[in-house]
This record gives C-alpha cells, structure tokens and sequence, in this order.
C-alpha cells in the first residue's frame, strides 16, 4: 500500500488510530454488557466511557509496547491512563487479546466491502452507460485474437457489465462471510465470560455472533473474503486487457481518454499510451497476490497461533486500499473511453466479406451439400482473401459450386450485417432487465 494507489477514505479505516477505536468501542460495550450481569461495577463500565472523545496517543501506546511487547496490553495501559486506573481495572475482564483483535479486524473488513461495494455501483453504472451508447455499434469478435464474427461494441460493455455485477454479488456474500466477532475468552469456552457479552459487543458493531470460535475467529472466512478480491481483481484486468488491445495503433477501436497536457513517452512526442489500463494489469496481480496467503492462514495449530497476524497486518491493507484505487480507475477509463466505430468497421473489412463465411458455410449445408465439402467450398474461397484481400462475396459469386448450390441472389442475401445483431435486445434483456 503506497500513498500513489490509494484514496483517503480507504486507508483511514487502516489507519492506526481508527484501529485503537475499535478496540476502545470492543472494550466499553463489553464492559456495559459485564455490568448488565452484574459482573463489574455498573460506574467502572460507564467511567471507560469517559474516553469516548479521546483521540488515542499512538506515539504513547508504541512507547509501551516498545516494554510490554504486547499491542493490546499497551492500548490497555494507555487507555487506564484516560480512564485511571482504579476505574479501568474491569476493561479486558474475561476476554483475551484476540477477541479484540479478530473482532476489530472483521468490523475494518466489513468498513472496507461497504467502499468496495460503492464502488463497484459506480462501476455497473458506468459499463452499463456505455452498453447502451454502443448497443448497437458493430465490431468484429475476435477469437485467438484472429477476426472471427460481428459483434458489437454494446455487447462488449454489456458482457463485462455482467461479469461485474456476479462480482458484486460475490462481494455482498463475502461481507456476510467476514461480518462475525467473538468474546469468547481464552481457547473460546467462554469460560471466563458470558456469551451475552459476546452478543452485546456484536450487535453494537453490527456484527453476528461467531458461531464457534477457538481463541480466534475461523480464517476460511477471511480466505473467502480475499478470494473473492482476488476474483473481482482478475475480472478487472479482463476489462483492461481488452481496452489495451482496443488501443493498439494498428486496431485503435477504442482508447483511453489523453488530457490536455498529458504525455505519452519522454523520448516519442506521437505516444498515446494505455497507462492507466496497464497500471490495472499491475494492480490486479497486487491484489491477487494476497489469495494464497489468505488461503494459508486457515490452517494454525491447535486453537490458536499467530502465524496469520503478520500476513493479515500486510494483505488486509494492501488488498483493500488497492482495490478501491482500481475500481475508481476503471469506472474512470471507462466512463471517458473514446470509441471509434469507423475503425470498428474499417477493421471489419480488411478482409472483405469474411465474417461470413460460417453462415455461407451453413447455408451450403442447409442446400443439400455435405458439411465436409461445404467446408472446403467456403475455405477455398476464404483462404485466397486471407492472402490477396480479394472480396470473399465476389470470389463466391465466381464459384459454380456454390453458385449452384445458393444461387447469386442466395449468395447476395448472406451478407447481411443485420443478421449479426438481431438477438442483441435479448441479451440486453437478459443482461440489463426488461
């Protein structure tokens, strides 16, 4: 996570001073849940509040930590000092460092998915824009990155649109998924502490009760939470891949938006780059790059370990901040991205009438002419446009074989562009609603 791929609104929730916080609210409703009970003094419980407004030295609580080598234990110290330590003496009764800890990691997830979340709604929003715009704005598909059939340019934003929506969906789960706290003591028995509190602390951070924890709360959610990241960034890098091709000089059907001023090369006056695509590529591996890890800290010995921490301190940050960095990008090189339908069509012909060559390729069989020899009647034809641009209409219209088989009107009346896009409205039905 580096200042150049981050937004403010991310990062402060990974902020060190967000996180004491949360340990401070974990704390205090625990403490009110404690006095309902009868365990602690009901003044000791509202006495912690008296630290509501307090922002958190956090010079202070590493200084203490510098002795204790313990984070907890020092925000502890650090908040008797607030509160006094008479007063403080109940604040951690019954509970151990990863009730705070897990608790407070999952409530930063959960603050993180609601951004990412936004997010992705400006993305849809945007995709969906411009399927419309270009519904039916004809390109060639491309498959083997060789021409292969008519699409259009709305089908192209429509399919990511609806790539991007199942990852919205994901994410929605993945939040459910990560959205539980546990104070439940130490190896999770609760045997120092009533689940009540536990229920308490939860409902006050809009959280669900964890089902069973140990001393920690189970991390296959957490490696649910990041694959689906993972899953969202791979989806992004597929946006951008097709928009770098688009941009490439010899396609140029499609190109990100170059502002006044903008440069593209130090040395090449004449450069118009793909550089915010090509950072997403980037980005996307970043952000994948924390699945596995998030994978591995699923295993830990016995009931608890703290091999997971280290990794979660680095990827939880990482992938989050970075992931809201790319979703805005992207929602911003989409909503401004230049079309050229005029190269999407100039590409198109090329190779004069080749796109056609499958529904030729039926007709002829559809005739009465065996698909083994129809192939070789098209391909013939076709191949001689593939190595002299000829017009494959007109080498057809000059092949008795298939003159005889379709006729030249028959011939004539495959060459229709409309043919193409006829089901277009019901994709877009299927895809974007009634």
């Amino acid at each position: 996570m580096i200042p150049r791929y981050a937004r403010k609104e991310m990062t402060d929730i990974w902020e060190p001073a967000t996180k004491f916080k949360i340990w401070y609210e974990i704390e205090a409703h625990a403490c009110d849940a404690q006095a309902e009970l009868g365990v602690i003094p009901k003044e000791n419980a509202e006495a912690v509040w008296k630290a509501k407004d307090v922002e958190f030295d956090v010079a202070r609580i590493d200084e203490i930590e510098a002795v204790t080598k313990h984070d907890v234990i020092a925000f502890l110290t650090h908040l008797a000092e607030h509160v006094g330590s008479d007063e403080a003496r109940f604040v951690h009764q019954g509970m151990t460092s990863s009730d705070v800890l897990d608790t407070c990691l999952n409530v930063q997830l959960v603050r993180a998915a609601d951004i990412l979340i936004k997010d992705m709604d400006g993305l849809l929003a945007a995709l969906k824009k411009r399927a419309m715009e270009h519904k039916m704005t004809v390109r060639v598909g491309r498959s083997h990155g060789i021409h292969a059939e008519p699409t259009t340019m709305g089908l192209t934003f429509a399919r990511f649109y609806a790539e991007m929506d199942r990852n919205l969906a994901r994410l929605k789960a993945a939040r459910e998924e990560v959205a539980t706290g546990a104070i439940s003591g130490a190896v999770g028995t609760f045997a120092n502490i009533d689940p009540h509190v536990e229920e308490h602390v939860c409902k006050m951070l809009g959280l669900k009760p964890e089902p069973i924890s140990t001393q920690v709360i189970p991390r296959d959610r957490h490696a649910m939470f990041f694959a689906t990241l993972g899953v969202i960034a791979s989806s992004i890098e597929n946006v951008a891949i097709e928009v770098r091709h688009m941009q490439r000089t010899e396609v140029l059907e499609g190109a990100e938006f170059f502002s006044m001023g903008q440069k593209g090369s130090s040395a090449m006056p004449h450069k118009k780059n793909p550089v915010l695509t090509e950072n997403l590529t980037g980005l996307a591996r970043l952000i994948r790059m924390t699945v596995i890890p998030a994978m591995e800290n699923v295993a830990l010995w016995h009931e608890r370990d703290i091999s997971h921490s280290s990794v979660e301190r680095g990827i939880a940050p990482d992938a989050t901040v970075t992931l809201d960095f790319a979703l805005n990008r992207l929602t911003g090189v989409i909503d401004k991205m230049i079309i050229y339908p005029e190269n999407m069509l100039e590409n198109m012909n090329k190779f004069p009438g080749l796109v056609m060559s499958q529904r030729v390729l039926l007709a002829l069989t559809q005739a009465g002419v065996s698909r083994e020899d129809a192939y070789a009647m098209v391909q013939r034809n076709a191949l001689r446009v593939w190595e002299n641009r000829e017009d494959f209409q007109e080498l057809l219209l000059n092949d008795p074989e298939v003159v005889a088989a379709l006729g030249e009107d028959g011939i004539r009346a495959k060459f229709d562009m409309d043919y193409h896009t006829k089901h277009v409205d019901t994709i877009f039905k299927r895809v974007f609603g009634a």
